[in-house]
C-alpha cells in the first residue's frame, strides 16, 4: 500500500514538474517571439572589484533603455576554468553576441577565438592576445601607467625614493602595458627606484596579504603604485596593520562605490587614482552597431583616462553627474560646420585616397572642408593650423608629420576652444587634452601581426632568417609604432634577426634606394624585407629584379597599406603578405565631428578594422577594392 502511495506522489510531483517545465517553455517561447529581438550574454571572470560591479551595472542601465533586449550575466568566481565553463553555457543558451572582459587572457585568448568564430565578440576592459575578437573597449593602459608615473614624479622628492609596484595577473597585456609605462616613464630619474613588484591578480586580500608578507623584512617605501584600486585598498591595509603611514598610494580604476576609487581618495586612502572607465554603456551601443549590420564598425575603442587627486575629485565628479553636454551650437545650411584640414603630405597612393575619403566625406555630409597640404614639412603644417586657428574653424583635424612638437600650437587651438582630431597618425604631448580624439590604425598591432605572419610562415627553416626593415618618415607615427610593434614579436625568436634597418620616407624611389643599399651588404644572404608601407615595398621589388634576384620567391616582402598596387604585386607573388592600414577614414571622421557637435562625448581614439592579406585573398579583394 505504502509503495502504490508513494508512486502515485511521485507520479503528481512529475506531472507538475511538466506542466511547470511547458508552461516555462511556452512563456520563453512567447517572449523571444514576441519581445526579444537579441540576447546578450556577459561574461565576467569574477564581481569582487567594484570596477567589474559599475560595468555590469552600467551594461544593465544601458540595456534596460531597449524594450526588445536581453542580458544575460555571468560570474566567474575568481576562476578561470569556471569562467571557460561559464563561456560555453552562454553560447548553449544562444546569444547573439557576447560581451567579455578578462583576468587571464593566456588561458582564455583560445576560448575567446573559437567564439568568435561563430558570433561577435566585444571584449572589454582587459584584452585578449591577438585580433580575434570584434571590437575591443577599454583604456590606453601604456598612458596610464605613464601618467601614473609622472604624478608619482611630482609627489616624490630628490632624494632616494623607494617604490613598490602591485600588479594584477601575470601575463596579462594590460599588466604589462601598465607597467612598461610606469617604468619608461621613471627612466628620466636616477633617484626613483622600483624595489618590489608584486603581483596580487587584482584582488584586495591578496595584495594585503602579499604586502603583509614583503613588510617583514622590508619597511622602507616612499610609494606604491597599484594597477587597480582594489589592490590598492588591500595595500592600503597592510601598512596600517603594520602601523606605518605616510606612504603614498596611486591606484587605477577610479569607480563610485564604497570602496572605489573615488571614495578613496576623497577618506584620503589613496593620493590619487586614475580614471579606467568600464566601457560597459558603449558595449551595449557598439553591440547594437554590430548586430543591425552597421557599417563602419571600428576594431578598437579606447575610452579616455583621467588623472583624479583631492584637489580636482569634486570638480571630476560634478562633471560626471551633470546631464549630457549640450550641443555646441545649431547646424544650418547657411552656418555649416567648418573643418581645417591639414593634410600631411602626398608621399604616395595611400596618402592620395586618404585625402579624398576626407574631401568625399565632408561634401556628402555638407561640411565646409579648407584643406591645405604641408608637403612633409612641420613647420608648414603648423602655420596652416595657425591659419585655422585665426579663420575660427569648428574643427582642426591633421596627420602630423611627427609625433613630437606639436605642444605649443595644439595649446594655442586649446585656448581658442577648437577641438582637434588626429586623422592617421598620433601625436605625442605633455597633455593629451589638447586633443580630443585618434581615428585610424593601431600601428603596433600592424607590426606585430607582420612579426606573427612571418614566424608561422618560416617555421620549418632551421637556419637563422635576415630581415631587412624599410622604416618610414623619422619619427612619424606609423614608422615608431610598426617597429615596435615587429620588434616585439621577432625579440622574442632567437634566429631571426634584423641585420639592417634603414629609414626611408614611404616613396618607392627611397624604398629602391635603400633595399639597393641592403643588397649591396648582404646580397642573397637577405630572406625577408619588412617595409613599413607599399610603396617603399614595391620600390624594394625594383630593385631585388635589378639585382637579378626574384622577389617574393628569393627574398620574401612584407608590406603595410594594402593598396591595389600592392595588392595586385601580392596576387602575381611579387610581395609576400601584406597588412591592411584602411586610409578611407572620412566617413568616421565626419561622424565623429557630427557627434562632437551634438554634445556627445568622442573616444580618446577610435581604431578602425583592418585585414591581412596572402596571394589568394589578394586576388579575391582586388575585384572590389576601393584605393
Amino acid at each position: 500500500m505504502k509503495s502504490i502511495q508513494m508512486k502515485f506522489v511521485l507520479f503528481i510531483v512529475v506531472y507538475i514538474a511538466l506542466i511547470l517545465l511547458v508552461s516555462c517553455s511556452n512563456q520563453l517561447t512567447s517572449m523571444t517571439n514576441k519581445e526579444v529581438k537579441y540576447l546578450i550574454g556577459v561574461s565576467q571572470p569574477n564581481l569582487i572589484e567594484p570596477w567589474r560591479v559599475v560595468m555590469n551595472d552600467e551594461i544593465k542601465q544601458y540595456a534596460d533603455t531597449y524594450s526588445d533586449l536581453r542580458v544575460i550575466f555571468t560570474d566567474g568566481g575568481n576562476d578561470s576554468k569556471q569562467q571557460e565553463e561559464d563561456l560555453y553555457k552562454l553560447m548553449g543558451f544562444g546569444i547573439d553576441i557576447l560581451i567579455v572582459s578578462l583576468d587571464d587572457p593566456i588561458l582564455l585568448t583560445p576560448t575567446i577565438a573559437k567564439i568568435y568564430s561563430k558570433i561577435p565578440v566585444i571584449v572589454l576592459g582587459r584584452g585578449v592576445t591577438g585580433y580575434d575578437y570584434t571590437l575591443y573597449i577599454g583604456t590606453d593602459n601604456r598612458l596610464i601607467g605613464s601618467k601614473a608615473a609622472e604624478y608619482a614624479k611630482q609627489l616624490l622628492g630628490t632624494e632616494d625614493n623607494r617604490i613598490v609596484e602591485i600588479l594584477g595577473l601575470q601575463g596579462s597585456p594590460t599588466v604589462e602595458e601598465r607597467s612598461e609605462g610606469f617604468r619608461e616613464a621613471l627612466l628620466d630619474r636616477p633617484d626613483i627606484a622600483i624595489t618590489q613588484s608584486i603581483y596580487a591578480d587584482w584582488q584586495r586580500d591578496k595584495s594585503e596579504d602579499e604586502l603583509t608578507s614583503s613588510l617583514e623584512t622590508e619597511t622602507d617605501i616612499d610609494l606604491i603604485f597599484a594597477h587597480n584600486d582594489a589592490m590598492a585598498l588591500g595595500a592600503s591595509l597592510a601598512l596600517k596593520n603594520k602601523g606605518l603611514s605616510g606612504v603614498k598610494i596611486i591606484g587605477v580604476d577610479g569607480v563610485k562605490g564604497e570602496n572605489g576609487g573615488l571614495n578613496l581618495v576623497k577618506d584620503g586612502t589613496l593620493i590619487g587614482t586614475f580614471t579606467s572607465p568600464t566601457g560597459g554603456g558603449e558595449a551595449i551601443r557598439y553591440a547594437l552597431d554590430i548586430l543591425n549590420k552597421e557599417k563602419g564598425i571600428p576594431k578598437k575603442i579606447i575610452l579616455r583616462s583621467h588623472q583624479i587627486t583631492g584637489g580636482n575629485i569634486n570638480v571630476y565628479e560634478e562633471m560626471q553627474s551633470s546631464a549630457q553636454r549640450k550641443p555646441i551650437r545649431l547646424i544650418t545650411e547657411a552656418e555649416p560646420i567648418k573643418i581645417g584640414f591639414a593634410q600631411v603630405g602626398v608621399e604616395g597612393g595611400w596618402r592620395l585616397a586618404h585625402t579624398n575619403s576626407v574631401i568625399t566625406a565632408a561634401k556628402e555630409e555638407g561640411i565646409e572642408l579648407l584643406y591645405e597640404n604641408a608637403f612633409l614639412q612641420q613647420d608648414k603644417q603648423i602655420e596652416i593650423i595657425r591659419k585655422f586657428i585665426a579663420s575660427k574653424v569648428d574643427f582642426i583635424v591633421f596627420s602630423p608629420v611627427v609625433k613630437t612638437g606639436w605642444d605649443e600650437v595644439l595649446q594655442e587651438a586649446k585656448l581658442a576652444g577648437i577641438p582637434v582630431i588626429l586623422s592617421d597618425r598620433e601625436v605625442k604631448v605633455s597633455d593629451d587634452s589638447l586633443w580630443t580624439s585618434y581615428i585610424g590604425s593601431d600601428f603596433v598591432e600592424e607590426g606585430r601581426r607582420s612579426a606573427r605572419w612571418l614566424i608561422q610562415e618560416m617555421k620549418d627553416v632551421t637556419e637563422p632568417v635576415n630581415i631587412v626593415e624599410l622604416q618610414g618618415t623619422k619619427g612619424s607615427d606609423p614608422a615608431v609604432g610598426r617597429k615596435q610593434g615587429f620588434e616585439e614579436i621577432i625579440n622574442n625568436e632567437l634566429d631571426y634577426s634584423i641585420v639592417q634597418s634603414l629609414q626611408g620616407d614611404f616613396t618607392i624611389e627611397t624604398g629602391k634606394q635603400l633595399m639597393l643599399e641592403a643588397l649591396a651588404n648582404y646580397g642573397s644572404d637577405i630572406d625577408v624585407v619588412y617595409s613599413h608601407n607599399d610603396d617603399m615595398a614595391l620600390g624594394a621589388v625594383e630593385a631585388i629584379e635589378q639585382y637579378g634576384l626574384k622577389p617574393g620567391k628569393d627574398i620574401k616582402i612584407i608590406s603595410i597599406d594594402a593598396t591595389r598596387a600592392a595588392l595586385k604585386a601580392l596576387g602575381i607573388g611579387k610581395l609576400s603578405f601584406v597588412v591592411e592600414c584602411n586610409p578611407l577614414l572620412g566617413p568616421q571622421l565626419m561622424k565623429a565631428v557630427k557627434d562632437y557637435m551634438a554634445g556627445k562625448e568622442l573616444p580618446m581614439k577610435i581604431i578602425t578594422s583592418e585585414g591581412v592579406f596572402t596571394q589568394e585573398t589578394a586576388k579575391r579583394a582586388l575585384a572590389t577594392w576601393e584605393y
